[in-house]
């Protein structure tokens, strides 16, 4: 039961550098994914999404063929892993001069990744989901998770959230706005890009076709702020416990001590037989509520246990107070 506690709780310092192996390893393998559906669905079905992979994708649209000799394993355009390395590497030095160096460090290790995989999984020349809304709609769920992944352990794979770090450091507007502003940017891009000859249609206005582009990007951001919102949700899920007890001595400590959370013991009154008693009070992660559970069970399985659901804890061990 002590060697679970250690994995589940992120807040043990002598276990320190294990959760931060554990945690540049999440954001190493939770970008894969995200290069999968740029590689695989993104780029083949032509669509220009939010952020910096829509930047990027819209570059190697326009300069297809340009380049043979340079790029031909990319049909002659600057290849989408390229610009993401140059990109970000500018806008973290620009964050490092400014924001500071600390908040580059995790960052670092995301463009890393996210450069690594797009030039290691191959760009298909035919998407692996035919229908473009089935495409956007599963392509951007997918992107959406593995970014949550990453953002679960206060991860990032760069682009705009470093642009949003920068405006936020010298003027008093809030993240999501100006990530929001950067996508709506982009994706409208979209329809003053050239057409490519896989959206061609014989007959169909060009104009109601670059509509239907911007629209596959919107419908893909859309999916992927989706799935980014439903797992962060869940994975930063807490619970509150009020633990009724004969031996709350010995419950608080192991909770104390087994958990790692911090244990707060009230006085209360049984009002049937007027008797004094003890009250836990214990805030803790959702993943850890069941560790709690057997720690009472096994001390004491006649306790009286209440668990309710919390929306949000900020401070020492949970979330950060955010005034924005």
């Amino acid at each position: 039961m002590l060697r679970y506690s250690k994995l589940v709780n992120p807040h043990n310092e002598s276990h320190s550098y294990v959760r931060t192996i554990f945690e540049y390893l999440i954001i190493f393998l939770g970008i894969a994914p995200m290069a999968l559906m740029v590689n695989w669905v993104l780029l083949p079905h032509a669509f220009v999404g939010g952020g910096l992979t829509g930047i990027c994708s819209a570059i190697y649209y326009i300069t297809g063929g340009m380049f043979p000799s340079l790029f031909p394993e990319y049909g002659g355009a600057i290849p989408v892993w390229l610009t993401t390395f140059v990109f970000n590497a500018v806008l973290l030095l620009i964050a490092g001069l400014t924001v500071g160096w600390r908040f580059c460090i995790r960052t670092m290790m995301g463009v890393a990744a996210i450069t690594f995989w797009y030039r290691v999984i191959p760009i298909l020349p035919q998407p692996i989901i035919d229908d473009p809304w089935l495409g956007a709609i599963i392509g951007g769920f997918v992107f959406g998770l593995s970014l949550g992944c990453v953002l679960s352990v206060n991860g990032s794979s760069g682009g705009t959230d470093i642009v949003a770090m920068i405006v936020n450091h010298y003027h008093d507007i809030s993240l999501g706005n100006i990530m929001l502003f950067c996508d709506i940017l982009i994706i409208a891009s979209a329809f003053f890009l050239p057409l490519p000859e896989s959206m061609k249609i014989e007959g169909e206005n060009p104009v109601y076709l670059q509509i239907k582009r911007v629209l596959y990007g919107v419908c893909m951001t859309v999916s992927y702020t989706a799935a980014v919102d439903w797992l962060m949700t869940r994975i930063h899920r807490s619970v509150h416990f009020l633990i009724y007890s004969s031996k709350y001595d010995e419950i608080a400590t192991a909770i104390n001590t087994t958990v790692n959370r911090g244990v707060t013991v009230l006085d209360g009154t049984g009002w049937y037989l007027k008797k004094s008693v003890k009250v836990i009070s214990v805030l803790v992660r959702k993943p850890e509520s069941s560790l709690v559970l057997s720690i009472v069970d096994e001390i004491d399985p006649n306790a009286l246990v209440s668990i309710a659901d919390v929306r949000g804890v900020f401070g020492s061990g949970f979330d950060k107070i955010k005034a924005k």
